[in-house]
Formats: C-alpha cells, structure tokens, sequence
C-alpha cells in the first residue's frame, strides 16, 4: 500500500527541548501590576474568583490588538513515561439528546441513535486496522456504547473512568437549549459567551471539567501501554486536548469535537526525564467531511480559512530538511492535490491564496481547475470564478540558511504571522458574509499560523503536527476580528489508503 511521507516539523521543532511548551505558562502583567487576581490560576472550581482578563494582552499578536487574551493555565507537569505514548480521543456518536437539542451534562438517559451507531461504526472501520492495548471510556451509555463498537472484537476489557463523563452542568442538564434560555436567562446568556465564569448551582462547570481532565492525564498516562484509545464526550474531550497542551478553560469551544471525531495527542519522553513532550497530531477528524455546512460551537458559521499543505514534491526526498527545495511534486503529491481539490468540491471558493513554490502552486492549481468546473453540468454552463493569489509568506525556503534553531523558529513565527494577518484582511475584504479562502502553502507555516490563529507565542509552535497533502479548517462565526474556531487540525482521511494510519507514531519519522 502507498504511504505519504510523514510531516515532521521544520527541524524536529515538537522534539526540541528549545520548546517545552507545557511547561512554560508565564505569568504576563505589568511590572507595576501586583494585583495577584488580574491573572488567576486555575486550581480547582467554585472556590474560584472570576478569571479576570490582564490589562495588556499577555502574548499579542503580530499587529494584532484584538484578539482573545491567553490567560494562565497552571504549569503543572504531566507525569514522566519511559516511552512514547500516542492517545487517540474519540467523541461519541450522535445521541437521541443530541438529535433533540437538549442538554446533556453528565446525565444518563441518552442513547445512541441509529445515526450514531453508523458513525460509531464508520470510526471502527477507520481504526480497524490500528494496533491498541488498551481502551478508557466514559462510563455513561452513550460514550460506552461507542467505544464498544469501536473495540469490537478486540479481547481486552474497556476500563471505564467517572472522570472520563461529561461535564457536570447541573440545572442546565434535561433542558431543551431554548427552555435554559427561558428559564435561566444571564445564566444561559453567559453559558454561550463566556464559558469559563459561568456558574450554576454555587458551581463553575468549565473550570471544574478542566481539572478533572488534568487528572485524567495522569491515569492515562501512567498506564503501562504504548497506544491508547480514549472514548468519551464533547466537552471532556476538549479538556483533555487543551489541558495536554497547556490551554486554560477560555479555550473551552475553540478546538471542536463533533460526533466520533477522532484526535491524536502524542507524548514524547525527554532523556533527562520529567514532563513529556507533547504534540496535538490531529484534530476532530471525522467521519464526514469537515468542509460540510454546519456550525461552529453552536454558532452557524460562513466565514472560513482552509489552510492545505502542499503535496509532497521531488524535492522532498532529496535533502535532509524536509519540505525544503522548489521541485514539482511527484507522484504522490499529485495524488494529494487532487483528492484534496475533490474534498473542496462542494466549497464555494472566493480566493486561492498559495505560496510561490512549484508545489504550493500546482496544489493550488489543482484545486482551482476542480472549482471552476464545478457548476458545469451541461454544455451551458458558466465556470465559476476563483480568484488567484500569491505569497513568498506561505513559503519557507526564504528563512531555511539560518543556522540557529531559535532564529529560525523566529523568523518562521514572524513570516507566519504577517502570513495570517494577509489571510485576514483578505476574508474581510468587501461585504461576502459567506466568504471562503483556500491558503496553500507549506506544512511549517501552517503550523505557526494555528499558533497565531489561537492567540498564542513561538513556545508553542512544537504542539501542532501537519502532514502533506492535510487540510486544516478555521471558522469565523463571528467575523475576522471575531476569533477564529477551529474545526479540524490535520485531516487526511480524504487522501484514502495515501493516508497516514491513525495511531503511526511519529517519533520515528525516518523510519516511515
């Protein structure tokens, strides 16, 4: 069977022990600021005062002095392991709760539906040929249910943890979404827009779910297995990325998880021991397609970036940098370029944004010739326009002669930054609500630009991990300036059997 090439990042950056990024949360305030509540630390829950945001955004943004301030998520260390561990989360299938519209929390009355047995089945499929020791599931039925589908045959026991079920959401739990909007008004209001200091009961749900999940860590991780399957729910799940990462509870409905979403974390031991290095490998791949219309956190969503990596190019395998070199793209690359033209089939595209390789720009080709026949059904049919475009800062050949790792991990962290300000400005150009733009370019500068996507610094340039021919989809319910969503990190699962297998470690890339 064919294989891509796997994408490791510009110089191993998610290996470098340049970038322990779960260990460095700084504490960012004025020099003058004292005031220990402008930035609090998430301990535990409703003892907690409100997290207040600080008065100078921590980590700005390249020209940026809107976006959403990084607040503190306490620098605890994970538990050290003596060997790589990849964890393979997965949401449940859709619910009958789900299907209704009502509130789940933590409660149990929900089952599959018969929908959600299909998409439990699908995830199974997709994992049937991956190697697992052990699977952790949320106790409730409809997690449970799930990962029974998904383990199928395999002999050992699923061990189900309390702590793996979903968020405790107390009053709010049985409610139809517009009868918490009655009943509970603000309460509901702040639910929606400002998840972290929403209270019920004398509780604060979101922050009380991101120290769970932070405990989760621990009992996953100092399992004695290699390859873990983790089932369990939405907002859970969302926890357990954004804490392995070093993400606080305002990052609560930012990485999205939709129903049997898959996303792979991998932790990295460090020769010196301690706390490992972690990578978010993917996020939220699903069993549809993710460029399908639908909403983002519960908001309906029009405005999108889809950042796609380049296929993979002659020149690829020629150096030891990879994905450095301006040759064409090879067989394979071919490949991805048009089966990710085909996943962007039904995509209205306005604008193709690539970076000036021959590989960035072929992609971009390939999906531009897909997009303008897409309206031809008949002899009369009208091509539809998509605009062209390119950039030297979806390129990173340009910063490649610095020696120094740390230079260019800033140089990349700076070009990739006025890379998304462009993409920025280019979706808020002219009144299209419903806007779409494809950025082509390479793997590296994708990678930095969902750095600054979420707001953050360089520290965390190592967390994400890209592979060629991979799309990565950012929404925008509220508009350019508004934040974007993202909806998925890494997919492949368009590239078919060209794909990288789910739980193939990346820790020995060469060896792939």
């Amino acid at each position: 069977m064919a294989s891509t090439v796997l994408t490791p990042h510009l110089f191993s950056l998610h290996r470098t022990h340049q970038l322990h990024h779960h260990r460095r949360r700084l504490h960012h305030h004025s020099p003058n600021n004292t005031d220990p509540s402008r930035i609090s630390i998430i301990y535990s829950s409703s003892s907690l005062q409100e997290i207040k945001k600080p008065s100078v955004s921590p980590l700005p943004p390249p020209d940026d002095s809107e976006g959403r301030d990084l607040l503190s998520w306490k620098s605890i260390n994970m538990p050290p392991i003596r060997a790589a561990k990849r964890v393979v989360l997965v949401r449940h299938g859709q619910s009958t709760w789900n299907a209704e519209g009502r509130i789940q929390g933590s409660s149990d009355f929900s089952v599959l539906t018969q929908k959600g047995e299909a998409q439990a089945e699908t995830s199974r499929q997709m994992l049937l040929d991956d190697s697992f020791d052990v699977c952790f599931s949320s106790p409730l039925i409809r997690s449970k249910r799930t990962a029974e589908i998904i383990w199928g045959s395999r002999g050992e026991k699923i061990i189900t943890d309390s702590d793996l079920r979903e968020i405790d959401l107390y009053s709010f739990q049985g409610l139809l979404k517009n009868e918490g909007k009655a009943k509970y008004g603000a309460a509901y209001r702040q639910w929606q827009i400002d998840a972290a200091n929403f209270n019920i009961d004398g509780h604060y749900p979101v922050r009380e779910l991101w120290v769970r999940a932070r405990n989760c860590w621990t009992k996953i991780l100092t399992h004695e297995s290699k390859s873990i399957l983790v089932v369990a729910h939405n907002a859970v799940n969302q926890a357990l990325v954004a804490t392995a990462i070093g993400l606080g509870a305002e990052y609560f409905r930012v990485l999205l998880q939709s129903n049997c979403g898959v996303s792979v974390l991998d932790f990295t031991p460090k020769p010196e021991g301690g706390s490992p290095d972690i990578c978010l490998n993917r996020l939220n791949q699903t069993p549809s397609s993710p460029i399908a219309a639908g909403s983002s956190a519960g908001r309906k969503t029009s405005m999108r970036i889809i950042l796609v990596c380049h296929g993979v190019s002659e020149s690829n395998q020629e150096g030891s940098i990879v994905y450095s070199g301006d040759g064409p793209m090879n067989m394979l690359g071919n490949i991805q370029a048009q089966k990710t033209a085909e996943l962007l089939l039904d995509v209205n595209v306005n604008t193709i944004v690539s970076g000036t390789t021959t590989a960035s720009v072929e992609t971009a080709n390939a999906i531009s010739r897909v997009q303008e026949a897409a309206d031809c059904l008949g002899a009369d049919c009208v091509p539809r326009y998509v605009e062209m475009n390119q950039t030297q800062g979806l390129d990173v050949e340009n910063i490649l002669n610095q020696l120094n790792k740390d230079e260019v991990t800033a140089e990349l962290w700076n070009q990739s930054g006025k890379a998304w300000k462009y993409l920025l400005d280019e979706l808020n150009k002219g009144s299209d609500s419903e806007k779409k733009i494809v950025a082509v370019g390479n793997p590296a500068v994708h990678t930095a630009m969902l750095g600054h996507c979420l707001k953050l610094s360089k520290e965390w340039i190592g967390s994400f991990h890209l592979d060629a021919g991979s799309v990565n989809v950012v929404d925008f319910p509220d508009g350019p300036t508004g934040g974007g969503i993202i909806r998925c990190i890494n997919y492949t699962a368009h590239l078919g059997r060209w794909s990288i297998p789910i739980t193939r470690s990346t820790v020995d890339d060469e060896e792939f």
